[in-house]
């Protein structure tokens, strides 16, 4: 679960061929949903990612005595689907969340940076929901301006 079933083994960029492989997923699973249900969905779907994710990137964290494996990309998915939260269906709105979460995660802005510093798996979770965060306002900005349509 922490490698995102094998995504984080890819190279070059374990984290953005984790982020990659969680917009396809999701733009698969969302087109076959009705539009009122997404949100939901999306919101159900980081929750689960959340729950498992932590402990999940804990156990492989301890288990190869390292601080934050590359390996662990559970944390960008739940990461990229928090900046997915409302977005349209269509490639270019997809590929600017994308790139808006990568570019954050990538950046880790403040305060994102200080939450890698919380224990084990949370702190490899949580900084990546912060990130998600900015992706999610910046995109939604983007969207509501007209920059992106």
């Amino acid at each position: 679960m922490a490698t995102f079933f094998g995504a984080g083994r890819l190279r070059p960029g374990p984290g953005t061929w984790g982020s990659l492989a969680t917009v396809l997923l999701w733009w698969l699973l969302a087109s076959h949903l009705p539009a009122a249900a997404r949100i939901p969905v999306i919101l159900i779907l980081i929750v689960v990612v959340v729950a498992v994710g932590i402990p999940a990137a804990t156990l492989e964290e301890r288990a190869s005595g390292r601080k934050d494996p590359n390996y662990i990309v559970i944390d960008e998915v739940a990461g990229q689907l928090v900046a997915l939260i409302a977005c349209p269906m269509k490639w270019q709105a997809l590929l600017a969340g994308f790139i808006l979460f990568r570019g954050f995660d990538v950046t880790k802005p403040p305060p994102v940076r200080r939450l890698e510093r919380l224990p084990e798996g949370t702190g490899i979770m949580v900084d990546d929901l912060g990130a998600g965060a900015y992706a999610l306002i910046v995109l939604q900005l983007l969207l509501h301006f007209g920059v992106l349509h």
